[in-house]
């Protein structure tokens, strides 16, 4: 079963068009309500200029019936893009939880701890730098448990094309096995404070 901190999350995936965000937040929601039995919405918007311009997917996880599944404050932003960083930095929660595109976003004006991944240049390495939402949500999964990895993983299998589930998986791996050893290496680094 997932470790749920909260009731509810909200999520927002950003970057643009072309990055697969809204299919990671449909894969998301689907794995949630299909996988660990909870409540989800999905909320998607587009630029204007479609392939290229600024997209975004809302995601809400609920163990209660959602009634406005609109996000105003996200509690985890999942950044792909600068300007989807420029536009929703400041909604995040004081607490919130930053997860960004190594390569390309540059965290500015921001004096709190995110996780960064270089999810389009592993993406790259895997040949297909279309599956960096998929190595994105491998990422999400590992840092933020929002979402169990059975259900998560299942769900990129349903959603992918027929015949690239292979592919897709082993972006998925590759992206929650980095981020397993990115909380390892800030417990090891938080312990090693501790006893000095």
């Amino acid at each position: 079963m997932t470790e749920q901190k909260d009731i509810k999350q909200e999520i927002v995936i950003t970057g643009f068009g072309g990055q697969g965000i809204v299919l990671a937040g449909r894969i998301l929601g689907e794995a949630v309500v299909l996988g660990d039995h909870r409540q989800s919405t999905l909320v998607q918007s587009y630029g204007p200029e479609a392939r290229g311009g600024a997209c975004s997917a809302e995601v809400m996880i609920s163990d209660e019936p959602i009634q406005y599944p609109y996000v105003r404050h996200p509690d985890i932003l999942i950044c792909m893009s600068q300007s989807g960083y420029d536009k929703f930095i400041e909604q995040l929660k004081p607490e919130g939880t930053l997860i960004i595109d190594h390569d390309l976003v540059k965290p500015r004006g921001i004096d709190r701890t995110f996780f960064s991944i270089p999810c389009t240049r592993m993406a790259e390495e895997l040949g297909r730098v279309m599956m960096a939402n998929i190595v994105m949500l491998g990422f999400f999964t590992a840092i933020t448990k929002a979402v169990s990895l059975e259900s998560a993983r299942n769900a990129v299998l349903e959603s992918v094309p027929k015949g690239t589930e292979e592919t897709n998986t082993a972006a998925f791996n590759k992206g929650h096995d980095y981020g397993l050893a990115v909380l390892k290496g800030r417990e090891k680094k938080a312990t090693g404070k501790a006893g000095a």
